[in-house]
């Protein structure tokens, strides 16, 4: 049984990883409310590499002297490292519990909404962004909606001088290189179901089926008719390059809407990334992280406190301010763009998908990231990628690759 939140001063240590993110501006602006709200109770957020997070956050658990929250990716990151964790079932009301969506991608086996292992920060999306006004001078009159379409833009869009697919790592943390399962997810949506994908998790759809093989083929083109920047593994200022209009295109998420918005005003809108033979029903639509409670914490109870205040309005709107979606049931947002991306759910009704690697294994996701993106570059074929990944996948242990979800 937990002892009461405490009457006298402590302070919580909160260890994230978001570097300049919307999301670090969040984190620390919903610390300082709570803190408004409860006194005694201090939270020092500290700032962690992303590169070198997890390792981090698994030392600070073998010798107990960690955080007492921790910023944690949900999906089979969370079931990898749950043993760290301490559950919010019985300790965070099932009424506040009940306010925030997508608990199901955080519980034990992905199943369920009752016993998360995370309080979800925000709703992201993997999403495609473009320059409405690049579009209409290239003469671009609809967003693409599959491969040839997209194809057509891009030819449009060189003829006035632009680059149609900025490709770069925006200076993620993630790597060096340009982040390909983003573009992956969508290439995937418009191959399989929501419940197929649980089929290239426990291998009863390969890694090398022929449908995900001329899927990278079709993605592999857009380099090789001139649709991207010549220097997708080592180009750094993709951002840049998209915000002052020298790209039409670029693959990114959430945490950057604001960046995007402020630098370009109504210029900038989101689209659905076109990555099929026939037009996409589905979007990335997934909370992809949030704040765990480390089970070696001495303040437990005050950490739960702060769990349930992450469930409240007034968080959620600290998070909508800072550019971000609140992942309260049936919110909105006052970001124009976020709000696009929040109605291709609500009014277009297309089907909500996870993000691919949040539901693929960690080493399938790595040998992915070192592959995929020599694809693109057109230095692997995509045969080649795929039975690399298919290997590492064969050589995962047989728990973590059966019908379940396990981390």
């Amino acid at each position: 049984m937990l002892a009461g939140a405490s009457s006298s001063k402590v302070t919580l240590t909160l260890w994230e990883n978001y570097g300049t993110e919307s999301n670090a501006v969040a984190i620390k602006a919903i610390a300082k409310a709570f803190t408004v709200q409860n006194p005694n109770i201090a939270v020092n957020v500290v700032s962690e590499p992303a590169d070198n997070y997890f390792p981090l956050l698994q030392s600070a658990d073998v010798s107990k002297s960690g955080p007492d929250l921790a910023v944690m990716w949900t999906g089979l990151y969370a079931l990898q490292y749950s043993g760290m964790i301490q559950p919010l079932k019985g300790h965070v009301s099932a009424t506040a519990l009940s306010k925030m969506e997508g608990l199901q991608w955080m519980t034990p086996g992905m199943t369920g909404t009752s016993d998360p292992l995370v309080m979800p920060l925000e709703t992201q999306f993997y999403i495609g962004f473009y320059n409405k006004a690049l579009f209409a001078r290239a003469g671009v009159t609809s967003v693409p909606t599959d491969w040839t379409q997209l194809y057509a833009a891009c030819t449009k869009l060189k003829k006035i001088g632009v680059t149609p697919f900025s490709y770069g790592n925006g200076g993620q943390a993630l790597g060096a290189e340009f982040y390909p399962w983003y573009d992956l997810s969508y290439m995937m949506i418009g191959d399989y179901s929501v419940a197929q994908w649980k089929s290239l998790y426990n291998g009863s759809i390969p890694w090398t089926s022929k449908t995900t093989e001329a899927s990278l083929a079709a993605w592999q083109k857009l380099k090789t008719m001139g649709c991207t920047n010549p220097d997708v593994l080592t180009n750094t200022t993709n951002i840049q390059q998209f915000e002052k209009g020298k790209a039409a295109m670029i693959m990114d998420g959430t945490w950057d809407t604001a960046t995007y918005t402020a630098a370009m005003g109504s210029k900038v809108a989101a689209f659905v990334p076109p990555f099929s033979a026939k037009p996409i029903k589905g979007v990335v639509d997934f909370p992809g992280d949030g704040i765990s409670v480390m089970n070696y914490s001495k303040h437990l109870a005050d950490d739960y406190k702060f769990e349930t205040f992450m469930t409240t309005p007034a968080a959620a709107a600290i998070i909508n301010k800072a550019g971000l979606i609140p992942d309260l049931q049936g919110t909105t947002t006052t970001n124009p763009v976020n709000q696009q991306m929040l109605n291709f759910v609500t009014q277009q009704h297309l089907t909500v998908y996870p993000m691919l690697d949040n539901v693929t294994q960690g080493n399938v996701v790595n040998a992915g990231s070192s592959e995929l993106t020599t694809v693109l570059a057109n230095q692997t074929t995509p045969s080649a990628a795929l039975q690399k990944m298919q290997q590492t996948w064969q050589q995962l242990p047989a728990s973590q690759r059966g019908k379940a979800y396990a981390g």
